[in-house]
C-alpha cells in the first residue's frame, strides 16, 4: 500500500519541534511492507490542511496526519477532514459525557468548555479510542483513499498506530508476505567511495532495494527486500548482504540495531575491562554516547571535560613536560587516556582533544583531532583532519574516537 503522512502544527515549520512523528510513522509502515511515498509538513491553517490531504490523496491508497486534533483554536484537523469528505462535523454526546467524568476523576473540576471539541467528528467518520490521551483517532474514505488522523503526541500516536492502524492498514492492503529490512554500517570509508564499489548492485530491480545514508561520518548500506516467506525473502536479501560485506570489508563494523557503542560495550565486556573517558574538544560528547546502551555501568567507568590546559594538568593529571610540548599532540592525548584510567581506576582509558574552530587554536588548524587509547594490551594514538564547521567537527570527532576505541579493544593499532 502507498501511503503519505502529513504532519500538522505550526512548530514543525518554525523549529520548534522536531518532525519526530514521521520518522517513526515511515519507519513503521516500511517494516509493515507499505511504501511511503512523500511526507509534508504543514502549518495550523485549515485551508492548507485541506490542500495537503487532497495532494496526498492524489498520489497514495492511505493518507496519515498527525497533530491538530487537541482541544484549542488552532487544532484544525477535524474540520479539514470533513472539508475534504465534504461532510458536516458530528458531535458525539457519549464521547463528551466520558470526557466530562475523566475531567472530574482526575483534576477535581468540571472539564474547560473548549475539551468538548474533541466530541466533534466528521460524520461518517470512524473514532479510535485513545488510551494515553483524550484526543480520539478517526479514519474515513474519501474517494477510495483511507485517512486516518492521529493525535501528534507522540505517546498518544505510536499507541494508536501499533494498536488499532496498523493491523487495519495491513488488512486493507492484503499483503501477508515478508518484509526484511537489513542495515550493514560501515566507518572509515568516504560515502563516496562506499557508493563506487557498490555502485552496480544499485542497478538490481528493486527487490532488494538499497540506498546510502551518511551521518556524522558513518555510512549506513540499507538493504530492504518482499517476498511472499521469510525463506524467500531471505534468499534474495542475503546474498546481496553478503557481497556488501565482501566489497567493503572491515569497514563495516556492525549489523541492523547494533551501534559502534553497543559493539565497544560487548568487547569491554569479553574482556572483563572498564573505560574512561578524557574529553577536551568533544566536551562529554563520547562519554554520552557511551552511557547510552542500556547496563553501561557495568562497563563505563566515568569521565572528565578537560578544556583548560590547567585541568589537563590538574585535576587529571597529565605531566607538564608533555602538556609544554602542546595540547593537541598524540603525546597529550596519551597521556590524558593513561591519567584518566588510572583516576577512575579503569582498565582502558580514551583520551580525545583538538581544535574545534572556528579558528585555529595551539598552532593547529580547526579540525585537528588527536585522539588515544590506552588498553592493558595495547596503547595507539593518532591524528586526524576533519572538514566542516564547529559542531560538525565535534560530532565528528567523537564518532573517530569510539570508533579508534572499538578497533583498540579489537587490537588494532592506529592506521592498520
Amino acid at each position: 500500500m502507498r501511503v503519505e503522512i502529513v504532519a500538522v502544527g505550526t512548530e514543525l515549520l518554525i523549529g520548534q519541534t522536531v518532525n519526530g512523528n514521521a520518522a517513526w510513522l515511515g519507519s513503521r509502515l516500511t517494516e509493515s511492507a507499505h511504501t511511503v511515498v512523500a511526507d509534508q509538513a504543514i502549518g495550523d491553517d485549515h485551508d492548507m490542511i485541506v490542500a495537503a490531504i487532497h495532494l496526498a490523496m492524489s498520489r497514495a491508497d492511505a493518507v496519515i496526519v498527525t497533530g491538530g486534533l487537541g482541544p484549542t483554536a488552532d487544532d484544525l484537523t477535524r474540520e479539514a477532514l470533513a472539508a475534504v469528505a465534504d461532510v458536516p462535523l458530528a458531535f458525539d454526546d457519549a464521547y463528551a459525557q466520558a470526557l466530562a467524568r475523566r475531567w472530574l476523576e482526575r483534576f477535581g473540576t468540571e472539564a474547560p468548555v473548549s475539551n468538548f471539541r474533541q466530541a466533534e467528528y466528521p460524520l461518517g467518520a470512524e473514532r479510535l479510542t485513545n488510551p494515553k490521551g483524550t484526543a480520539p483517532g478517526l479514519v474515513l474514505e474519501v474517494e477510495g483513499v483511507v485517512i486516518v488522523a492521529l493525535p501528534g503526541v507522540p505517546a498518544e500516536m505510536e499507541a494508536l498506530y501499533d494498536d488499532q492502524v496498523g493491523p487495519m492498514l495491513r488488512r486493507r492492503a492484503g499483503w501477508e508476505g515478508s518484509r526484511l529490512i537489513r542495515v550493514l554500517r560501515s566507518w572509515g570509508i568516504p560515502e563516496s567511495t562506499v557508493g563506487e564499489r557498490l555502485d552496480d548492485l544499485f542497478l538490481v530491480d528493486g527487490n532488494p532495494a538499497m540506498a546510502l545514508l551518511a551521518g556524522d561520518g558513518e555510512i549506513k548500506v540499507r538493504l530492504m527486500a518482499q517476498a511472499p516467506t521469510d525463506v524467500e525473502v531471505s534468499a534474495l536479501l542475503e546474498p546481496v548482504a553478503d557481497e556488501v560485506r565482501r566489497r567493503l570489508g572491515t569497514a563495516v563494523f556492525a549489523v541492523d540495531e547494533e551501534t559502534v557503542e553497543t559493539r565497544i560495550h560487548d568487547l569491554a565486556a569479553a574482556e572483563g575491562w572498564t573505560v574512561a573517558v578524557a574529553e577536551s574538544l568533544t566536551a562529554g560528547l563520547v562519554l554520552h554516547r557511551l552511557t547510552d546502551p542500556p547496563g553501561a555501568s557495568s562497563v563505563v567507568m566515568g569521565g572528565m571535560v578537560v578544556y583548560a590546559a590547567d585541568s589537563k594538568r590538574d585535576p587529571l593529571g597529565v605531566p607538564e613536560g608533555v602538556l609544554a610540548g602542546g595540547l593537541v599532540t598524540e603525546a597529550t592525548a596519551m597521556a590524558m587516556a593513561v591519567a584518566v584510567a588510572d583516576r577512575f581506576g579503569a582498565d582502558v582509558g580514551v583520551a580525545v582533544t583538538g581544535v574545534a574552530g572556528p579558528g585555529p587554536a595551539d598552532g593547529h588548524d580547526p579540525g585537528t583531532v588527536c585522539i588515544a587509547i590506552h588498553t592493558p594490551r595495547l596503547d595507539t594514538a593518532g591524528t586526524i583532519r576533519l572538514p566542516g564547521d564547529r559542531e560538525r567537527v565535534r560530532r565528528y570527532a567523537a564518532t573517530a574516537t569510539l570508533h579508534h576505541l572499538r578497533l583498540a579493544l579489537e587490537g588494532t593499532p592506529w592506521g592498520r
